[in-house]
């Protein structure tokens, strides 16, 4: 992913809300299965980390992103987004 294309989904999640929270229970395999069935409906995802969570938000974007395949936009304090292409609903057009 490109620079312009990461600038391009951060002004869109910019204005979204977070779709997910995770908590104390940090990542359990039932939210890593929500987010990763969330990407049928949607290429950009924003997570909220809760206050009570003991794991960094940087940490649990990789692993977030590595289990279901997606790439991590930005992490900013508490807020992750994830983007994953869907290649049948095509909802976002990426800039070159």
């Amino acid at each position: 992913m490109t620079s312009k294309q990461r600038a391009y989904l951060k002004g869109l999640a910019s204005t979204m809300e977070p779709v997910f929270q995770i908590g104390k229970s940090s990542l359990t395999p039932e939210v890593t299965e929500a987010v990763a069935e969330a990407f049928h409906n949607r290429e950009l995802i924003k997570i909220s980390v809760l206050k009570n969570c003991m794991e960094a938000p940087k940490e649990l974007a990789e692993k977030l992103a590595e289990r279901t395949q997606s790439q991590v936009v930005q992490v900013i304090g508490k807020k992750i987004v994830l983007y994953k292409e869907n290649k049948d609903n095509k909802k976002i057009i990426l800039p070159d």
